[in-house]
């Protein structure tokens, strides 16, 4: 079951296993037509709701027959990415950004300044207005000045701000992308889980039912007379064996859909069992071909889109480095006189000392600091596709093996066991060693079906899209039967 495999026709049916849904990160970059494109920009963020009310919609729509209905990975996916609070968290980071843009782009405001002097001094004039105590009185008469300050910014400040704070906006679209694929990663391997366990079980109860066969066979021999009671009495502890490892395969499962169920927020899973078959797989594609889809993950173009808001904010701190202009206007008023006089005013601060530099430099230092991480982030995803390339080859041999060679082998071992020892020709430790053989190869087998899906979702995750996607190592691909 790969993310390629996500149900996106509901309308087909529950009876669909995942091997007709053919997508995974397209089914996340298309389930939700990409809630937010991997290269965001400051437009593309308004369209979110959209796709996010789709989702609600798919999620309500599951939640009304959740109870008596069966879990599709669509299902899965939709509800985490409704209801997981890490998500919502990054979606109101981003909304508090656009905020920060539009405060970015705003002009000063302007500053409104009243001073009244020798308030209260209004009385008239004595003697005239050129005699020594008429000119003594009007020194200290009310003077009342009112003046308009407006800051003007030079050197395109609030333009490299706005840009600065644009770029902001599309890191945290970055962001929410890789948390998004993340939780989407995170939900198909516990979906996976899930499956596995509820395919062993399934093995668990088939075992079960084989050793109680035996029980039967063996009882029969004994009150024949042809075998020794003690035989009856190993294969009955056998019996029990099995249903101690049933019931912890139900603990498992049980484990499984709980974890799975607390990824979108639910303390007790309501669906009845996951849909998908663990047995749809795609060969893996060419180590190369896996290495040029890394550069598409979120997680390195945020690495690129960090290195472009460091520059704009470089912009912002070298025009910081010119001075800004203030002008004021206003005008007096002569209380006693009763004349009002224009005033208007300039001022500049003269960069002698300031000019920004430490900033400057600090912000030409955390653009190489970016570079280094973004160098750092591809190396990184490399290391592990390369890793998850060496481990998924690995797992395709086991599974080619367990599946051609060895599984026919002991189906047929046991039932040859079996029979011969109904006819007397195999003694009981032969078809109890035929019987263990199978039952552990047949758990190997879906463990390595398992760990086989988790490396491809890891590989989906690496490289963002479906494994399916990138063109396939050309060998023949065999089929898998049916059960």
């Amino acid at each position: 079951m790969e993310w390629r495999d996500i149900d996106l026709f509901p309308a087909l049916g529950n009876g669909l296993a995942l091997n007709k849904i053919r997508i995974m990160l397209a089914s996340t970059i298309l389930i939700l037509d990409f809630l937010v494109p991997v290269n965001v920009n400051a437009d593309v963020l308004t369209l979110l709701p959209d796709p996010i009310t789709d989702a609600r919609n798919h999620a309500k729509h599951f939640s009304s027959n959740e109870k008596e209905g069966d879990l599709t990975l669509r299902d899965a996916i939709n509800l985490a990415l409704l209801q997981n609070p890490e998500l919502a968290a990054f979606a109101k980071e981003m909304r508090a950004l656009e905020g920060a843009t539009l405060q970015a782009g705003l002009l000063k405001n302007p500053e409104l300044v009243a001073n009244v002097e020798n308030a209260g001094n209004i009385q008239p004039l004595k003697g005239g207005i050129n005699s020594i105590e008429g000119v003594s009185q009007e020194v200290v008469q009310q003077l009342t000045t009112i003046r308009l300050y407006q800051l003007i910014e030079l050197g395109g400040k609030r333009a490299a701000r706005t840009h600065a704070a644009l770029v902001g906006e599309e890191l945290a679209g970055n962001d929410y992308e890789a948390k998004r694929i993340e939780i989407i990663a995170r939900v198909a391997s516990v979906f996976i889980e899930v499956l596995a366990a509820q395919e062993r079980l399934r093995l668990a109860e088939e075992t079960q039912r084989i050793a109680q066969n035996v029980v039967t066979t063996v009882s029969e021999r004994v009150h024949g007379g042809k075998v020794a009671p003690i035989e009856e009495t190993r294969v009955k502890i056998g019996l029990s064996t099995t249903r101690i490892e049933q019931e912890q395969a139900q603990r498992d499962l049980l484990g499984a859909r709980k974890r799975l169920a607390l990824l979108w927020n639910s303390v007790t899973p309501h669906f009845n069992k996951a849909l998908g078959d663990l047995e749809v797989l795609a060969a893996p594609p060419e180590l190369h071909a896996l290495e040029e889809r890394v550069l598409a993950n979120p997680l390195t173009l945020r690495a690129i889109k960090n290195v472009e808001h460091r520059k704009a904010l470089l912009k912002v701190e070298q025009t910081r480095a010119i001075p800004n202009l203030t002008v004021s206007a206003g005008a007096v008023h002569h209380a006693q006189l009763g004349g009002t006089t224009a005033t208007a005013s300039i001022a500049i601060p003269l960069p002698l000392f300031d000019r920004n530099q430490g900033s400057i430099k600090e912000a030409h230092q955390r653009i190489d600091k970016a570079i280094d991480e973004q160098a750092a982030t591809e190396l990184r995803l490399k290391t592990e596709l390369a890793q998850a390339y060496e481990m998924i080859l690995a797992a395709w041999n086991e599974i080619t093996i367990l599946r051609d060679e060895i599984l026919p082998g002991a189906k047929n071992a046991f039932h040859v066991m079996q029979r011969g020892y109904e006819l007397g020709k195999f003694g009981l430790l032969e078809l109890l060693d035929s019987q263990r053989v199978l039952f552990q190869n047949q758990v190997l087998y879906v463990r390595a079906l398992a760990n086989y899906q988790r490396l491809v979702n890891d590989i989906e995750r690496l490289i963002a899209a479906p494994i399916d996607s990138v063109k396939a190592r050309q060998k023949d691909i065999p089929s898998f039967p049916k059960k």
